[in-house]
């Protein structure tokens, strides 16, 4: 095995720790990877499952918004931020089998909701564990692997986004049709607990073994510290603000595309499942990879290669979203919509890898935290819950030209109605989820403003960054 430079300072008489094996960091990827995808099987199985348990407790997309959003978002920012001050200093891998242990087991517990209240505490329960999972894992995965690596690896670890909401889709859908809904999140609840296990015996923490200084990740700089120093890096901040709208989009669309392909295209709950996740699998990888390799290479003779890469994807996305709102076929709208889902995976790697470079190493997990606060809250905690009421709010107003004279949409169309006005609630329905969807859309002007502000700025962050790390190392060996 190859020797690790660094010595360690403080820790009695320097030594030469072995680094770990290339082939172990590749095994400790790819159970990340797992990890990570259980976490977004374990998130967004609620989206595919949503007709089912509409139907079963009697819920309006508003509410379905709030399960898929909110109540999972809520928590799992609020907490995210505490758990990844601990991560600076204690054990990453054991923070993380613990978190996904806590989320399989709630997300086990949705199966048992007989009413909306109960499953939302449920999906509150799944929001709690899910909290302690990405920000160590970012901040183990930057001590894993060289800086100039970083993007591709991150890029790997978040192909649990697609792989993780592909499964969801056609794993839930599958059940539910043959086995009922319940059932499919007892499935999809079990692998988290044994994944959970295997983390704790056979992930390493670095730290323990030597293989960061002391002075970089042993003592971590208090909360207060990281903001400030996080104040003085505007490109960390426009970096958030892209990614926030990005995923205020991409969560809210992903919760109502299933609904909206089946209220406007009338496809069954087996081909939506099969539809999306072949669309979010191939497109969400597709994009997913290319992002971290593009920017990786791009970034090596101008840095800001890391907010242009993702804008121009983005960009490039747009007039095929608003075109699949529209075409009549089905198999048109599916490709159509396929191109967006590739452009905006293209994030992922390059902005994530930047928020690691734009902090110095023992603020790594709580800059993450402090992101994923700010982009969860408003991206997933907003974004299907706003898209949700946006649904019922254009149903309503479409009902109205169409239905009974004084009838109220919410109560005639509760749970299905009459035979005789099944039509016009399925109208209503199918209008106000595509309006929803085309209308939310206009928040992307958004996304391209920020990009462009990171785009002027983070090459001086990034050169500040660097200059305060070496400071930091000159003090430590000193």
């Amino acid at each position: 095995m190859d020797k690790q430079s660094d010595t360690i300072i403080g820790a009695g008489t320097p030594a030469q720790p072995q680094a770990l094996s290339p082939a172990y960091v590749r095994y400790a990827l790819w159970v990340l990877l797992i990890i990570y995808t259980l976490n977004f099987v374990d998130r967004q199985i609620v989206a595919i499952l949503a007709g089912p348990i509409k139907k079963d407790l009697g819920i309006s997309d508003g509410q379905l918004g709030m399960l898929i959003g909110l109540a999972f978002a809520f928590f799992y920012t609020i907490l995210g931020i505490p758990i990844a001050r601990y991560a600076e200093r204690g054990n990453r891998p054991g923070i993380i089998a613990t978190a996904v242990i806590v989320w399989s087991g709630f997300t086990a517990l949705c199966g048992l909701a007989q009413n909306f209240t109960q499953l939302l505490l449920a999906r509150i329960g799944v929001g709690v564990g899910e909290a302690g999972c990405t920000p160590p894992a970012h901040s183990l995965i930057s001590d894993y692997v060289p800086a100039e690596k970083r993007a591709s690896a991150i890029a790997f670890y978040s192909l649990g986004v697609p792989v993780g909401t592909a499964m969801g889709y056609i794993v839930g859908a599958f059940i539910a049709e043959n086995y009922g809904w319940r059932v499919a999140f007892f499935a999809v609840g079990i692998p988290g607990l044994i994944i959970g296990v295997i983390a704790i015996l056979t992930l390493k923490e670095p730290r323990k073994l030597g293989l960061v200084k002391l002075g970089a990740a042993g003592s971590a700089p208090s909360l207060r510290q990281t903001s400030r120093e996080l104040t003085n890096r505007k490109s960390y901040w426009y970096a958030v603000g892209a990614a926030t709208t990005i995923s205020f989009l991409g969560y809210g669309h992903a919760a109502f595309l299933p609904i909206f392909f089946a209220r406007v295209h009338g496809m069954a709950l087996g081909d939506i499942g099969t539809a999306m996740a072949l669309m979010t699998f191939f497109a969400g990888v597709a994009g997913t990879m290319i992002g971290g390799f593009v920017a990786d290479r791009a970034a090596k003779s101008d840095t800001r290669a890391y907010m242009m890469v993702p804008m121009l994807a983005f960009i490039v996305g747009i007039p095929f979203f608003w075109a699949g709102m529209f075409v009549e076929g089905t198999l048109a709208c599916i490709l159509l919509l396929a191109i967006p889902t590739l452009m905006n995976s293209v994030w992922y790697g390059p902005v994530y890898a930047a928020v690691q470079s734009l902090v110095r190493p023992q603020s790594r997990a709580t800059a993450v935290a402090l992101m994923l606060f700010v982009v969860n809250m408003i991206g997933l905690g907003a974004g299907p819950t706003a898209v949700g009421f946006l649904s019922d709010m254009f149903a309503s107003q479409h009902f109205a030209s169409i239905g009974p004279a004084g009838a109220e949409f919410a109560s005639f169309c509760a749970k299905g109605a009459a035979t005789a006005g099944d039509a016009m609630c399925g109208a209503a329905q199918a209008e106000g989820i595509r309006w929803s969807l085309l209308s939310s859309s206009s928040v992307g002007l958004l996304v391209i403003l920020f990009f462009t502000l990171a785009r002027n700025t983070i090459r001086e962050d990034l050169l500040a960054t660097a200059d305060a790390t070496a400071k930091d190392q000159a003090a430590t060996a000193s």
